[in-house]
């Protein structure tokens, strides 16, 4: 009896050995270098019940940057090339932009005078594509563009181009009790037409750039009309101040890969009651992706957070050396 209860322990110890071999990996894209380390040995702290590093379900709050760190922002940001697009169907019907210099700059493609216009360009871009219409007609446009549109470089919709790696960290933290942010500059109403879609997260854990709509009761219902009154733009210390605004709570962990993250990596960093985790995506592969830090196509330098990094423990992602593939080859069948 003695030997049948021996034999039967081990084979319990085998089949669990084997079953933990075979057990599918969350971060199977990552490779097996300090960046992965760090990310799970900060998880497993983080959810060990009486350790000193864990943090309770409902502070487990993390926030995600999206243009560059969830998916590319190279050559232009996305929602830049959707309001340049957006100009170049409207503009037949609207004879009266054809006085304006920056739509004249986006139908000549003569991108060095766009950028030279820098942010008034822009804001005037937005304020042509992004205004003037109810936010349900302006996510019917992005949905339209998403379907129809492909990025230059890679030819595939720019919905396909998620990073596998970042959509298996969110997966894996949300496996683990962490609830899952979006905290970008990008437009609030632009990312929350994909971002469940693409990354799991639901509309109201998105955060962006915004401006107030007006609401109207109409003959069908109800509607809110998009305008540029009062436009937040949310990058570099205005990130930290629309997390208070939206989410109430400090973050245990962000995520970024520019400059403009840098103070909100700097705010989750010195949240005082938990142990905290930054992480920076480090755009090094020019093969697969783009290779750039100081000296970017359009936006996303990333300098003084290489260098504030060893200072907060920050960890800096390799794309080239740290992940196995970029992009889900299901979806865009790119290198």
């Amino acid at each position: 009896m003695k030997l049948n209860r021996i034999l039967g322990a081990l084979i319990l110890g085998t089949a669990f050995c084997a079953n933990a071999e075979n057990a599918p990996n969350p971060l199977s894209t990552w490779q097996d270098t300090a960046p992965k380390q760090a990310i799970e040995a900060w998880v497993k702290g983080a959810t060990q019940a009486g350790a000193s590093t864990f943090i309770p379900v409902n502070k487990r709050y993390v926030v995600f940057d999206n243009d560059g760190t969830l998916w590319p922002e190279a050559p232009l940001t996305f929602q830049l090339q959707f309001a340049i697009d957006e100009i170049k169907r409207l503009a037949p019907d609207h004879p009266e932009w054809q006085q304006d210099a920056t739509v004249k700059a986006v139908l000549a493609n003569d991108m060095k005078t766009l950028v030279k216009a820098g942010k008034p360009g822009l804001m005037q871009l937005l304020t042509l594509t992004h205004s003037g219409m109810t936010t349900e007609e302006y996510a019917k446009r992005v949905r339209s563009w998403l379907d129809s549109s492909q990025h230059p470089r890679f030819g595939c919709h720019y919905d396909q181009l998620a990073y596998l790696p970042m959509k298996q960290l969110l997966g894996y933290l949300r496996d683990n009790g962490f609830k899952t942010w979006i905290v970008s500059g990008g437009g609030i109403d632009f990312m929350r037409v994909f971002a469940e879609q693409m990354y799991g997260i639901p509309p109201e854990q998105v955060v962006g750039s915004f401006a107030l709509g007006e609401f109207a009761v109409t003959r069908d219902g109800s509607t809110i009309e998009k305008t540029m009154k009062g436009a937040y733009y949310d990058d570099e210390a205005a990130k930290p101040a629309a997390i208070h605004l939206f989410m109430g709570q400090r973050p245990v962990g962000a995520f970024g890969n520019s400059d403009g993250d840098v103070p909100m990596l700097q705010y989750t960093s010195t949240n005082p009651d938990f142990k905290p985790f930054g992480l920076i995506v480090r755009h090094t592969d020019e093969t697969r992706e783009y290779a750039y830090d100081s000296h970017p196509p359009s936006s996303g330098t990333l300098v003084e957070g290489l260098k504030l990094a060893p200072k907060y423990g920050w960890t800096v992602v390799d794309m080239k050396r740290d992940w196995k593939t970029v992009f889900d080859p299901a979806q865009c069948a790119h290198p």
